[in-house]
């Protein structure tokens, strides 16, 4: 039984930021209240913030930490290990591995191979052993167009505790990738591949789309009613991909690319992610829609790191001028997709929720966290 108090401190509440105290016992909020904490021992804050520790759903960077380089593989502990002090020091306290599940293993060169289930055994086996500073859930990034989809989902089952499975299909000239031009550009960019090689994977994601397409679709609509995940759209930007999406049963929208399919998304009740990254650089860089446009015509729920874990909490930071509002941006980054994964226990500084909650200051007009508890434990 530990007791952990702090004063003096900027509270940020579901609604409100108020300035006082607040008693951690064992694990669980206790209390929170306007002015000093009564006990001799509390934390003088300083008047930094505190916040509810940091919700994320949707990220791939422990894909960095796999493969560093292109061809350079890691090994999956400590690149597990390494991703998890990551996601603590930006005040990261929950997060949804998006783990890859459908490869591509015909392609010579660029093709990609299966690692979600190894590396899920990793983070499980990581988890029992009390080894990880955060709490890690799985979600399934099932390709559409792919060739061992199939396989690779369904050595998940229920027991997993798979939370989320979003629906990717990377056919270029549609979704994401509307524009060729952008999704030529960042194969060559990221993968270094040169024009032969990026015309005959699109014409091998053609020819993945016709032959799997439909087939693929319902397999992912199946497999996240049998193990119990909600199910998310990605990158709709027509009124037929929302109208598909709502038919799947899809409750949470990542990153539509189009003001038209977020308000779709709106009218169907999903829940509206957009990535952080885009908020702080002012735009897409696939030359989608920007995050700061949905905000500004309230069609933004959730903030996801995607592939900077540090942009979470500075998006939420630029969110709340943009919107005036630091209580609804941070919720944005918490309390909303908390509720969006059906986490009821955490997301909100309230009494008798979880204490996992980030202390953090300002410099520069950039959020500083100085401080991490996840269950009342401090991380970071």
């Amino acid at each position: 039984m530990t007791t952990r108090s702090y004063t003096n401190a900027r509270i940020i509440t579901a609604d409100n930021v108020i300035s006082g105290h607040l008693v951690v016992h064992d694990g669980v909020i206790t209390e929170i209240d306007h002015g000093p904490c009564p006990m001799n021992d509390a934390h003088d804050c300083g008047g930094d913030y505190l916040a509810p520790g940091l919700v994320e759903l949707h990220t791939d960077n422990l894909e960095g930490h796999l493969q560093p380089r292109p061809g350079v593989h890691w090994p999956k502990a400590a690149a597990v290990l390494a991703h998890d002090s990551e996601l603590a020091g930006v005040g990261i306290t929950t997060v949804f591995d998006a783990l890859r599940v459908g490869s591509i293993l015909s392609e010579r060169v660029h093709g990609y191979d299966s690692y979600a289930r190894d590396v899920a055994d990793e983070i499980q086996l990581l988890s029992k052993a009390e080894r990880l500073k955060i709490n890690h859930l799985i979600h399934l990034r099932a390709e559409i167009c792919s060739e061992t989809l199939i396989d690779e989902i369904h050595q998940f089952g229920a027991e997993d505790g798979v939370r989320i499975i979003s629906m990717m299909d990377h056919t270029p000239g549609q979704r994401q990738f509307r524009d060729i031009s952008k999704f030529r550009q960042y194969l060559q960019g990221k993968q270094g591949m040169s024009s032969e090689a990026v015309e005959a994977h699109f014409e091998k994601l053609f020819d993945l789309q016709r032959q799997n397409g439909a087939k693929h679709t319902q397999i992912i609509i199946d497999h996240a009613t049998k193990v119990g995940a909600r199910l998310a759209s990605h990158d709709d930007a027509t009124d037929e991909d929302v109208a598909n999406s709502i038919k799947a049963g899809a409750t949470i929208a990542e990153f539509p690319t189009t003001i038209d399919a977020a308000k779709r998304c709106r009218e169907a009740n999903q829940a509206i992610i957009m990535g952080a990254p885009n908020l702080i650089r002012g735009g897409s860089h696939s030359g989608n829609v920007a995050a700061r446009n949905l905000a500004e015509h309230g069609l933004l729920d959730i903030l996801s790191s995607d592939y900077v874990p540090a942009a979470l909490l500075m998006s939420a930071w630029k969110l709340a001028n943009i919107i005036d509002d630091l209580a609804g941006a941070i919720a944005t980054v918490t309390h909303n997709p908390a509720k969006a994964a059906g986490l009821v226990d955490r997301g909100i500084l309230s009494p008798g929720m979880r204490a996992d909650l980030i202390r953090f200051g300002v410099v520069s007009d950039t959020p500083q966290v100085r401080e991490v508890l996840v269950s009342g434990r401090r991380v970071a």
